[in-house]
């Protein structure tokens, strides 16, 4: 069975994209870049990997005004050959979400059962297409009974090969129809497990080969157009990796000491949980996402919401599992405004309202994410203790200058 060009260039990460292409997907990845860099399309190209870097920084669900041509399938390829010359893990996530996401949304919204067929059979998936679609089981909401059908069946290796990390109760193999060997799935699931596969493909693993990296990137930036394009991405990603990078930890020694960390707006919530004050949803969602997100224990967040008037143990702790086995980050400051969630001025908190200093002493950044709070409330705390540190070694060793 062939698939067809034009599906290629709508999705490129297809393994047939070899068939089609084979005259550029065999060139060293420095004549490729010299090739799109010296064609008429070159700015065009540049432009839609640089809006595709925009996008993903910018915590968008697709990728605006994203086009399917051939062209698409450069863009993809250099893609690919960016990523691995930016050899960092948070860039890399984040432009792999966005682009898978991107294909799932083009295949939902063109929600044809032949495309997803013949992409499934490319991808070398064992699977079994319907046409009319067949009855498996019955869908119970309340008393209301209906028959669930489905167009397709996927193998169980195959299902778990692809689901193996998508951690949702409900996409585990034994809460999903199987029947000789086969797996029941609606189309939103078969999409949704390709689109993990396009995720993985743009998953590269960070080098640790820094010397054959730094060549490498050497001899592309003699190309003008990729040093630009390239410059552009490090430009962009300088401006806003503060706003992604969480990975620090804190060590919970005490309560009192963890609340001298916190931005106001999480004050807020939980002064009112300790009050017995009902919280309204997004306060909930807030404070859950903010606590796992600094690794809190998760019987302790559960036991925040122990006071509240409608509290359900079972309940909070399946959701607060949940949220965990997710990985949600908590709302970032505009979003707080938004939701009148902020409390920079009712605490009349300097750090939210006046920002801090940056690299160039005459300029103050502000604040855009309540998890950066807590990295610079913690990192001015450690320096001070450094510094009080150093004080009282200075002034043990006084009187032992003066004896000499």
């Amino acid at each position: 069975m062939s698939i067809s060009n034009e599906l290629v260039n709508r999705y490129p990460w297809l393994p047939s994209l070899k068939k089609y292409y084979n005259d550029i997907g065999e060139k060293p990845p420095v004549e490729f870049i010299a090739e799109i860099f010296n064609s008429p399309d070159n700015h065009q190209i540049a432009e839609r990997v640089l809006n595709i870097f925009k996008a993903a920084f910018d915590n968008l669900e697709e990728i605006p005004n994203y086009q399917i041509d051939n062209l698409n399938v450069y863009v993809y390829l250099l893609l690919k050959i960016i990523l691995y010359a930016l050899n960092n893990k948070l860039i890399t996530n984040r432009i792999a979400n966005l682009y898978s996401k991107n294909a799932y949304s083009d295949m939902e919204r063109e929600n044809n059962e032949s495309d997803i067929y013949e992409i499934s059979h490319d991808l070398g998936l064992k699977i079994n297409y319907y046409d009319p679609p067949i009855e498996y089981g019955l869908k119970i909401v309340k008393d209301h009974r209906e028959p669930r059908r489905t167009n397709f069946t996927i193998h169980y290796i195959d299902y778990l090969r692809l689901a193996s990390n998508l951690r949702d109760e409900y996409r585990k193999l034994t809460n999903n129809t199987l029947i000789n060997g086969f797996v029941f799935v609606q189309n939103k699931t078969l999409i949704r497990l390709i689109q993990e596969y396009v995720r993985n493909k743009l998953l590269i693993e960070e080098t640790d080969d820094k010397a054959s990296l730094k060549a490498f990137i050497k001899e592309v930036s003699r190309i003008q157009g990729f040093k630009d394009l390239y410059d552009k991405i490090l430009s962009l990603w300088v401006e806003r990796k503060e706003d992604f990078d969480f990975t620090f930890k804190i060590d919970i020694k005490s309560k009192e000491e963890l609340l001298t960390l916190y931005p106001p707006c999480v004050l807020e919530v939980l002064k009112k949980a300790e009050e017995g004050q009902n919280l309204a949803h997004h306060e909930r969602l807030y404070i859950v996402w903010f606590l796992l997100a600094l690794e809190y224990p998760v019987e302790n967040v559960i036991n925040i919401f122990s006071t509240l008037p409608d509290f359900d143990r079972e309940q909070t702790t399946y959701q607060v599992e949940y949220a965990k086995r997710k990985n949600y980050t908590p709302y970032q400051c505009s979003t707080l405004k938004s939701l009148g969630l902020c409390m920079a001025e009712k605490y009349k908190d300097e750090l939210c309202l006046t920002g801090y200093g940056s690299k160039d002493p005459t300029e103050r950044k502000l604040l855009k994410h309540p998890l950066a709070y807590v990295r610079i409330k913690q990192y001015r705390t450690e320096k001070e203790e450094e510094y009080l540190k150093n004080l009282a070694k200075r002034k043990l060793e006084e009187p032992k200058n003066q004896n000499d």
